[in-house]
């Protein structure tokens, strides 16, 4: 409850500081609208209802988008993790397009696809099972030796050695990996939709730029910030902490 506290009085502070350099040095809205503009021109989004439909738009890509790349991260991880003639090769093409942003393939996405939705969901897939692959593999690489020598002393090899063993012990690096592809997924979502034919709220975004709707480039942009932060705050950040605690990997926070 404190840290909300903490949280509100600061941006409320930001805000408030934002408003008073506006009418200390007279900011035009066209270059930097007020907090009230901004609040307001979100207030008309809910209003018609432009805002709604924008973010239901914006979240089935992500979900289909970022489920298609969970599966695919999970499963090349462990291809890589127990194929060492694969990682070291097709290992270290995914470590050289982990650095390659999301955006830098929409243009060949456009061609590939066309301007539709299949390219945005192919940014979206691209730039979070990149993330997923490398910390699933990293999970099951990283397993102490100590667990698999006990399974193996008590009966367990091959497949059921991976079952129970290996893959139950890399959860902790699965969970971070989602998390981590979830912020990747949100971004590219953001990143395609820039030239998207709409829906959504990267396109709205850069409609609203195009016609200097300045106050409704900055209410997105509020909008998806709080988005980002909720969600990883209120689910995958609990999740995370639970994993790691019940994994031993972290000390349970006294009450």
């Amino acid at each position: 409850m404190q840290l909300a506290i903490k949280r509100i009085l600061f941006f409320a502070a930001l805000g408030g500081l934002w408003e008073l350099a506006i009418r200390i040095f007279h900011i035009p809205a066209v270059i930097l609208p007020s907090p009230v503009d901004v609040l307001l021109s979100l207030q008309e989004s809910l209003a018609d209802g432009s805002l709604l439909e924008d973010l239901g738009a914006s979240f089935t890509r992500l979900i289909i988008g970022l489920s298609i790349a969970l599966i695919i991260g999970v499963l090349l991880g462990v291809f890589l993790a127990n194929v060492k003639t694969a990682d070291e090769t097709l290992g270290s093409l995914i470590l050289a397009l982990q650095s390659i942003p999301s955006i830098v393939w929409l243009p060949l996405a456009i061609m590939w696809f066309g301007l539709n939705e299949k390219s945005v969901i192919f940014i979206i897939v691209l730039g979070a099972a990149i993330v997923m692959t490398i910390n699933m593999r990293t999970g099951i690489k990283n397993v102490q030796p100590l667990y698999i020598k006990a399974a193996q002393t008590m009966g367990s090899t091959g497949i059921d050695l991976f079952i129970r063993v290996m893959l139950p012990a890399a959860v902790p690096y699965a969970v971070t990996g989602t998390r981590l592809a979830w912020a990747f997924a949100w971004r590219a979502l953001m990143a395609g939709e820039l030239l998207s034919t709409g829906p959504g709220l990267g396109y709205t975004l850069k409609y609203a730029s195009d016609f200097g709707r300045m106050d409704m480039v900055i209410a997105i942009m509020f909008v998806i910030g709080v988005i980002g932060v909720t969600v990883d705050i209120l689910i995958f950040q609990r999740i995370e902490k639970r994993v790691l605690v019940k994994w031993g990997l972290e000390q349970k926070e006294a009450a």
